[in-house]
């Protein structure tokens, strides 16, 4: 009988507590501080199905997750009496705003056909110094080892992430050579990383070195720890003297973030992304003059040099080739220098210079050297002397030009065997012994009538055509005098023809995959056309002057060709140093670049 009982009553409870009024109640604190996150959570009690849940947001706070959904259900016997419970939470995490007092509106939920609502409640939200949502005074500094600091309800600002430009010297001559390195310094780690614009260097030269950046390295700057990573290190050469600045660039980068989320009974971290835009810092750099007079002979070499020169053979013959090996050695801007003018007597025919360069850079420390090999012809017997040459440079660690001299060459240039020298020697005999000729017996049948040769058309027409002849030979040297003193004209004709050969060669190291020398490359191709186009030293080419002679020699045309042009520029130097670009990508820059050059080419005035 007494388990009778007892299961009537667990009967008699379970149906009492099955037809218990659902409740529909709000949970949520009345004071949170400033920048907290907090939780507000929706208790639906001892109802049926649920739909048609209506949270409407709470003003001033941002909702960072939501809704959190837990189930809960109890049973319990006291004195034997048995009752019993569930019900849903539906919890929401805030970030607090501003302080201030605000309203947490009223909620509602569907259940079986009923609609039930929540009270409204009051949220006072309060200043907290601590807090310091954008790096105010008092807030932890973020660290790159406690994420903690690197909540998301704190903006990330100039401090935390940075780009800067390092220069290890500020003040040079001109050519001298400067480390210059673009690094990265974060605090956070980084899901994507964009350059939009990079820095220019304008007034500059510039040797990149290879780097692969990675953000595995720790260092301090400031007093502060940071991840970095080297975006660009090169070495840059100072073309003209004043002060050069190196323009800011522009990245699109997005850092990770932690957000505490309240889930009912534990709390964790959730890594969110956001992304944000920073640009570099300037840099400059005070360029000094190089001293005055500059001596005869200096060409813009700057550094510490030494030179040789050799004769290859010592035996020399009238129409064999010789060669003069000259070397330059040493530290400096040696990839820069132009070739030495040797003095080679008249007497000699010269073949255009062939010069090789190989340089190895460290630091800020270019060194290498600079081969070149002079191809000559002896075209007279006898004895001649090839000049001492005259090498200039000016060593900035003495401040002084230096002048180095190659000792003189004195050759005997004997009759070289050429095969129709014999032929000539045979026919100077036969010359020789038939300069007295047998008397001839004249034909009887003369004619005694003569017509002077003056009276033939075909002499008038001959004389003509000679005096024809002569004027268009007159013409002709004229416009080659004329051309060959016009150096810049010269350069401008043969513009567009050393700029598809420095494309050839830009398309081969393609081919072969050699990405670093395919973009150097495809930008000396570029710059150099202009520089020969537009008759414009490698110092004046920049950005701005570029722009500014293109529109004022060829107008509305000349404005957009400049504008295709920067535009091939910036991608082209983007690119260079993006590692995800693909072949696909580069063959595209390779067409673009030569379209641009064609389309100033077809410029006129």
């Amino acid at each position: 009988m007494k388990r009778i009982f007892i299961l009537l009553s667990l009967l008699v409870s379970l149906v009492a507590t099955g037809f218990a009024a659902p409740t529909f109640t709000l949970q949520a604190p009345e004071r949170v501080r400033e920048g907290q996150q907090f939780a507000v959570t929706y208790r639906f009690a001892n109802g049926g199905d649920v739909s048609a849940l209506n949270v409407p947001p709470i003003e001033g706070c941002k909702l960072l997750f939501g809704p959190a959904r837990s189930t809960r259900q109890s049973y319990q016997v006291i004195n034997g009496q048995a009752t019993s419970s569930s019900s849903i939470d539906f919890t929401y995490t805030y970030r607090a705003g501003s302080p201030g007092t605000y309203t947490i509106p009223e909620a509602s939920i569907q259940s079986d056909g009923r609609k039930l609502t929540t009270k409204a409640a009051t949220l006072t939200v309060v200043a907290d110094p601590s807090a310091g949502s954008q790096g105010s005074a008092g807030a932890p500094p973020v660290s790159i080892d406690d994420i903690n600091t690197q909540s998301a309800s704190r903006d990330v600002d100039s401090r935390d992430v940075m780009v800067r430009i390092i220069l290890s010297r500020s003040k040079v001559y001109e050519q001298e050579a400067i480390e210059c390195t673009i690094k990265l310094y974060t605090k956070y780690n980084i899901s994507s990383f964009r350059p939009t614009l990079q820095p220019s260097f304008d007034g500059f030269l510039i040797d990149d070195l290879d780097v692969r950046p990675a953000l595995n390295e720790v260092e301090s700057y400031g007093g502060q720890n940071y991840y970095t990573a080297v975006l660009k290190r090169c070495v840059i050469f100072p073309q003209k003297s004043g002060t050069l600045t190196i323009n800011s660039g522009n990245y699109d980068i997005t850092v990770v973030q932690y957000e505490s989320v309240n889930m009912g009974l534990f709390s964790m971290r959730n890594p969110v992304e956001r992304d944000i835009r920073i640009s570099s810092n300037t840099a400059s750099v005070e360029v000094m003059p190089l001293p005055s007079p500059q001596p005869e002979g200096f060409t813009g070499a700057v550094g510490h040099f030494n030179i040789d020169s050799r004769l290859v053979g010592n035996s020399f013959r009238t129409n064999d080739p010789a060669t003069l090996i000259y070397t330059i050695t040493g530290t400096g801007n040696i990839k820069y220098v132009k070739e030495p003018t040797i003095d080679f007597p008249s007497e000699f025919e010269q073949y255009t210079p062939q010069s090789n360069i190989d340089t190895r850079i460290s630091g800020t420390t270019v060194s290498g050297s600079m081969t070149i090999e002079y191809t000559f012809v002896p075209t007279t017997v006898g004895d001649f002397k090839i000049g001492t040459d005259k090498f200039v440079y000016f060593d900035p660690a003495k401040k002084e030009y230096v002048t180095l001299t190659t000792s003189p060459y004195d050759i005997h240039v004997v009759k070289g065997l050429t095969p129709s020298s014999e032929s000539v020697d045979r026919k100077d005999i036969e010359v020789k012994n038939t300069d007295i000729l047998h008397i001839r017996r004249v034909d009887d049948n003369l004619s005694l009538t003569h017509t002077p040769v003056a009276e033939k058309t075909w002499y008038w027409l001959l004389y003509a055509g000679v005096v024809v002849m002569l004027v268009a030979a007159v013409v002709i040297y004229g416009k080659a005098a004329r051309a060959r003193a016009d150096v810049a004209g010269r350069r401008t004709a043969r513009a567009g023809k050393t700029a598809r050969k420095r494309l050839q060669t830009a398309a081969t190291l393609l081919k072969r995959g050699e990405s670093d020398r395919y973009y150097e490359e495809l930008l000396r191709a570029l710059w150099g056309y202009l520089s020969d186009k537009l008759s414009m030293s490698p110092s004046q080419l920049s950005r701005d002057n570029v722009t500014a002679t293109l529109s004022s020699r060829y107008g509305e045309a000349g404005s957009r060709a400049a504008t295709e042009f920067i535009d091939v520029i910036d991608r082209c130097e983007m690119a260079r140093y993006t590692p995800s670009a693909s072949q696909g990508a580069d063959k595209e820059l390779y067409d673009l670049a030569a379209e641009t050059i064609s389309t100033i080419d077809r410029l006129k005035n």
